[in-house]
C-alpha cells in the first residue's frame, strides 16, 4: 500500500470512530449474551453471517446481524464497537484494511479457503484477457460495471484500470445486485459486459462466465505462495470476555461449495436468508458439530504455503 493511500484510510478510520463514539451509531452490547457482527451486503457474506448467527443461536445467544459498508465492518470491529466479522477477504481484497487495522482486531484465520476476484465477462465474449479490453471497448460500452465503491474490489479495480491503462473504460459503481442484474440483462440479449466478480458467488452456477486473465497479477496476492481466503475477525478481548463465542467463531470453517449452495438457495425471488442458513445448518449437522467442540480443530480452513 503506497503511504498517501495508508494516510487518507487512516484519516477515514479516525473520522468514522469519532462519528461513531459520538452518535453511538454502534454500541458494544452489554448483555452477556448478545452478540453483535457485521457484514458486507455481498451475496457471499450473507450467506456466512447468517449462517454463523444461527449456529449461535443455537447455544443461546442473541446474536445481531448489521449490514454496513467493508469501511465500516472494520472500524467497528477494531473500535470494540462490535464482536467480530466473518468477512474478510484477504490477502488481497481487504488489504487495505488490514494493513491499517491489524493492531486493533485479532485475525482468527481463514474461515473458507479458495477464493478469487477479478473481472468477469460471459463466455461467449471472445477476448481472454484484460490487455484485450480498451481494443473492444465500443463492444462494452466503456464500461465496467461494479458494486459497492468503498469495496476492496473496487479499490483493485481502480489499481487495475490505472496500470494496464484502460483510459477508454469508466467504473460504474452500484452494489452486488445491480451488478448481478446488469449481467443477467445484457447475458438475455446476449451483448458483451464485463463486471467485478469474486468466487465464490451464485452467478457462477446460473450462467456461464470467465475471468478475464490478470497478466500483470493485481488481483493475486503480492505473495504467490498465499491463497486467497476469507478470514474471520474479532475484537480484543473476546477471547476472555466471551470465550465460547470465540471458540466457534475461530472453529468456524466451510467451503465454497458449502457457501455457493447457500447462495444459490439465497437468489432465489422472495428467499429469505436467515431460513436458508438453518436448512443449510441442519443439513450440515456433523461438519456443524465439529465447530462446537471444546478444542480448536484443524481441518480444511488452513492457507496453504509452498515453502
Amino acid at each position: 500500500m503506497t503511504s498517501i493511500l495508508k494516510r487518507v484510510l487512516n484519516g477515514i478510520f479516525a473520522t468514522l470512530a469519532v462519528v461513531g463514539t459520538l452518535e453511538s451509531t454502534l454500541v458494544h452490547a452489554q448483555d452477556e449474551n448478545e452478540i453483535e457482527l457485521t457484514y458486507v451486503e455481498w451475496s457471499s457474506e450473507v450467506a456466512s453471517a447468517n449462517v454463523i448467527k444461527v449456529v449461535l443461536e443455537e447455544l443461546g445467544y442473541e446474536v445481531n446481524l448489521m449490514p454496513v459498508t467493508a469501511v465500516w465492518m472494520w472500524q467497528a470491529v477494531a473500535s470494540g464497537d462490535v464482536d467480530g466479522h466473518v468477512a474478510a477477504w484477504l490477502p488481497t481484497t481487504h488489504e487495505l484494511y488490514w494493513e491499517v487495522m491489524k493492531d486493533r482486531v485479532e485475525n482468527l484465520g481463514p474461515n473458507l479457503v479458495g477464493t478469487k476476484i477479478g473481472l468477469v465477462v460471459p463466455q461467449y465474449v471472445t477476448i481472454n484477457s484484460i490487455e484485450e479490453l480498451n481494443a473492444n471497448a465500443e463492444m462494452f460500452k466503456g464500461k465496467i460495471i461494479g458494486i459497492d465503491p468503498a469495496s476492496g474490489l473496487m479499490n483493485k479495480t481502480k489499481q487495475v484500470m490505472d496500470e494496464y491503462e484502460l483510459g477508454k473504460f469508466s467504473l460504474v459503481k452500484g452494489s452486488g445486485t445491480t451488478m448481478t442484474a446488469a449481467l443477467g440483462k445484457a447475458i438475455k440479449k446476449n451483448e458483451w459486459i464485463v463486471v467485478t466478480g469474486w468466487t465464490p458467488h451464485w452467478k457462477f452456477s446460473r450462467w456461464e462466465l470467465k475471468y478475464l486473465e490478470d497478466t500483470k497479477g493485481i488481483y493475486k496476492p503480492k505473495d504467490n505462495r498465499q491463497e486467497e481466503h476469507v478470514a474471520t475477525i474479532v475484537r480484543k478481548g473476546l477471547k476472555e470476555e466471551m470465550p465460547e463465542v470465540y471458540r466457534v467463531l475461530n472453529n468456524f470453517c466451510w467451503t465454497p461449495a458449502d457457501m455457493a449452495e447457500v447462495m444459490v438457495w439465497n437468489s432465489k425471488q422472495s428467499a429469505d436468508p436467515y431460513q436458508n442458513a438453518e436448512r443449510w445448518v441442519n443439513e450440515n449437522r456433523e461438519k456443524v458439530d465439529k465447530w462446537l467442540l471444546d478444542e480448536p480443530i484443524e481441518d480444511a480452513c488452513i492457507v496453504k504455503k509452498e515453502e
